[in-house]
């Protein structure tokens, strides 16, 4: 659905108290939820805007937000008590 949020907190929140101390106690995971975070409110304007850019660059900026995904997901999964 064009313009829905996919926040880590809004995915995944029975995860909300280990994602707000990996964030504190994590730089690495810290820096990658900002640029999943910043890529999410980027494409969600570009697609209730209309997507003013090309086809090529939306699923690139898609793709990267995917992979983020993942890998924030395994670090959770990888920390879960």
């Amino acid at each position: 659905m064009l313009g829905e949020k996919h926040r880590l907190l809004d995915d995944f929140p029975e995860f909300s108290e280990l994602i707000d101390t990996l964030n504190k106690d994590n730089p690495s995971f810290s820096n990658d939820n900002q640029r999943y975070n910043q890529l999410d409110d980027e494409i969600r304007k570009l697609e209730l805007g209309g997507a003013p850019i090309g086809d090529d660059e939306m699923h690139r900026m898609k793709q990267e937000r995917s992979v983020l995904k993942d890998k924030l997901y395994q670090l959770l999964l990888q920390n879960k008590t």
